[in-house]
């Protein structure tokens, strides 16, 4: 099959450090080039695939000094992908709605993946006016807002099965990794450690329009508690495979209706339970008492953290390897090409398998 995959230009694919839809974008193109795909991927210049790339910028927008204005790289990005359209069987957006109004103008089979929030207010009326564009949920969770959009599916995240290492023994530490911001809950995770005098390390990056909070709100919590409570930043690769993989157990204390939580899964590969607030997609992660334990106070949190020696870290990983792989991943999105390109109804032979 031949298939484009649109990543957003934001950061390269797969990201440096954070980046979460980048990184997922990596995983299922590699993955569909391993089962024998043409893909073709678009994406900054300073992106790495075994796919073919094709640059939409020269590097990753956000590590760009020059940029001032994403939205006109995009506008070029989608541009060149219609232009080629013919070239592929199905494409594959990762950006959002900026190619919505071309989806509806080209015969081509599409399928556009949603990362975010759908915040109804703002996406309601786009959704129901482009009922035509079929979407792509990563949880079950995320559709809730807006149910009535063209779903043809939902298809969790997976990561490569040797990405992370199976740790089966654990330090005494309790980890927190993402983005520092009220959304994320990194105040509750701090309550949490210092109720239970357990050391707790932050792994996060700050965003510009988040480090007003940071300073406000964290970075005072983090010197009345320096004994306790360690701040390390923005990390990634075998950094933070060993912080993961060497925790009591991730601490996910989400304030917002988390459309999946990647990290969730990134925990359990490395077999460490995820300690998470019932909050989103953390149902359909998480089973209580097995591969984690699912909250809705710090109270109760407590009692969790108390019972975390019931869980086999081993399980976790088996846990992981039987959901959440990137050929499950990309087999899942596979099946979605397949019933896009049926429905054009195209001639026999268009096809390439």
């Amino acid at each position: 099959m031949r298939i484009a995959q649109i990543a957003p230009l934001f950061e390269s694919v797969p990201p440096n450090l954070y980046g979460g839809s980048e990184r997922v974008v990596s995983w299922l193109t590699e993955e569909l080039v391993r089962m024998g795909h043409q893909v073709t991927l678009f994406a900054s210049g300073d992106s790495i695939t075994s796919a073919t790339l094709v640059p939409g910028c020269k590097k990753a927008l956000w590590r760009d000094s020059s940029c001032r204005e994403t939205l006109p790289h995009h506008v070029l990005l989608v541009e060149e992908v219609f232009r080629r359209s013919s070239e592929f069987d199905v494409l594959h957006f990762h950006c959002d709605y900026v190619h919505f109004p071309l989806v509806r103008r080209h015969q081509v089979a599409t399928l556009t993946t949603m990362h975010g929030l759908l915040y109804s207010p703002d996406l309601q009326g786009l959704l129901e006016e482009y009922i035509d564009v079929p979407l792509v949920s990563i949880s079950h969770s995320q559709r809730m807002s807006i149910p009535a959009a063209n779903w043809s599916g939902t298809v969790h995240h997976g990561l490569p099965t040797d990405l992370h290492t199976f740790h089966e023994r654990s330090e005494n530490y309790l980890a927190f990794l993402g983005r520092i911001s009220p959304d994320k809950g990194v105040e509750r995770a701090i309550e949490l450690a210092v109720k239970t005098k357990t050391p707790l390390r932050i792994a996060a990056k700050i965003y510009d329009e988040d480090r007003s909070y940071f300073r406000d709100h964290i970075e005072p919590r983090l010197k009345e508690h320096a004994n306790l409570v360690e701040f390390l930043g923005e990390i990634g690769g075998r950094e933070k495979d060993k912080f993961l993989g060497r925790a009591k157990a991730l601490i996910f204390p989400v304030e917002w209706p988390e459309p999946f939580g990647l990290v969730m899964i990134e925990a359990l590969a490395c077999g460490t339970p995820v300690l998470a607030w019932n909050r989103g997609a953390v149902p359909e992660v998480i089973e209580h008492g097995s591969n984690g334990f699912m909250v809705d106070s710090v109270t109760q949190a407590i009692a969790c953290l108390e019972r975390l020696d019931t869980i086999d870290r081993r399980a976790c990983r088996l846990f992981f390897e039987r959901r959440f792989c990137a050929e499950q991943m990309a087999e899942g999105y596979v099946a979605l090409y397949r019933e896009q390109i049926k429905s054009l109804c195209r001639p026999a032979g268009v096809l390439h398998v």
